[in-house]
């Protein structure tokens, strides 16, 4: 199986700018990534920026590197975009690597691949891991999926699906309601070329827009989503310099 993997990187990130920069036991956090990328099994990893201070870090450290557009709505349509430069066919598959992932497991990069590879009904493949804290399932920051007995998704959702109308009926219980498997979505994709360069040409969607979550998208316009369990969970990304702080103080325990 051959998979390429694209690591979107921006500079301006609103909460934290220079981000994919940063840096992290003496190398820039891109470069962590796109390590533990490599490791993968991806005949090729490339790295997606419009910033040229992150193009040259890239090359420093021998990553190959597309200079995109800077008024890309989505991270979806830089992915395009990518794929458009290197001529990808329509049934290559592509795996979306968040650039400020720097402790993602390979294992998972590979999974989701392979999860693509062997759904003939999906052109996206993600994953998940199971909700065990009722905080969780209650935090809009959460984003929640519900599959069907395939794998195939039929709903994410910052709410927990399903609602739990018993557990809910008059007050928010003390503990996990009983009775279902709730999952949280992990925000790692594999795509089929061909469902990219279809995604861009259509439309938002209303209820892309009122979730703002951009996969519902796809599910709208009738592409199917495969969901599968994650072999690893991946420590949570760096969204901010708190979450940074947090990565270094937990690498100083371990040395």
């Amino acid at each position: 199986m051959d998979f390429t993997i694209v690591i979107p990187a921006r500079y301006a990130s609103t909460r934290f700018p220079g981000k994919p920069l940063a840096d992290i036991a003496g190398k820039p956090m891109i470069q962590h990534v796109y390590e533990r990328s490599i490791s993968s099994a991806a005949k090729r990893v490339v790295i997606a920026t419009d910033d040229p201070r992150i193009a040259t870090a890239a090359k420093n450290f021998g990553a190959q590197v597309c200079m995109t557009r800077a008024d890309h709505p989505t991270g979806t349509d830089r992915l395009q975009e990518v794929v458009a430069q290197l001529g990808l066919g329509d049934d290559e598959l592509v795996v979306n690597v968040q650039g400020d992932e720097p402790m993602i497991p390979a294992s998972i990069i590979n999974q989701v691949a392979e999860n693509l590879s062997a759904q003939a009904l999906a052109s996206i493949a993600t994953l998940s891991e199971p909700i065990s804290d009722l905080n969780v399932l209650l935090n809009p920051n959460t984003v929640k999926v519900l599959t069907d007995i395939n794998g195939l998704a039929l709903y994410f959702s910052r709410a927990p699906v399903p609602w739990p109308r018993e557990a809910f009926n008059q007050q928010q219980p003390a503990q996990m309601p009983q009775g279902f498997a709730w999952q949280r979505h992990i925000g790692i994709y594999a795509y089929r070329a061909a469902l990219l360069n279809k995604y861009v040409n259509w439309s938002p969607a209303a209820v892309e827009q009122t979730e703002c979550l951009e996969q519902l998208r796809a599910m709208w316009y009738g592409e199917r989503i495969h969901v599968a369990t994650a072999l690893e969970t991946p420590p949570a990304g760096i969204d901010t310099p708190e979450d940074l702080e947090r990565l270094l103080a937990n690498m100083a325990k371990l040395h």
